[in-house]
């Protein structure tokens, strides 16, 4: 092997190991992937697109009043002791 290969080698990737992540900013060790980076509007409309499909196939939880009631009373029950 000459010199030349050796290094071409060396610089791809062996199989299954992914090519190191770039967002093309030039900094190394960050990824344009994921939830968390995406532009906050286009998070917003996948958010409520999943909140619709939950609502829609009865999977969604809506607290009634008193539910909600007894939650409250609950969470606030150790406060007001002293």
């Amino acid at each position: 092997m000459t010199n030349e290969s050796q290094e071409q080698t060396r610089n791809e990737p062996s199989q299954g190991e992914s090519p190191s992540r770039s967002n093309g900013s030039g900094k190394s060790g960050t990824s344009n992937r994921g939830f968390a980076s995406m532009d906050k509007a286009r998070q917003r409309e996948i958010a409520s697109a999943g909140g619709r499909a939950a609502h829609q196939s009865g999977n969604a939880h809506e607290f009634t009043s008193e539910e909600a009631r007894r939650a409250g009373q609950q969470s606030h029950a150790g406060r007001n002791k002293r």
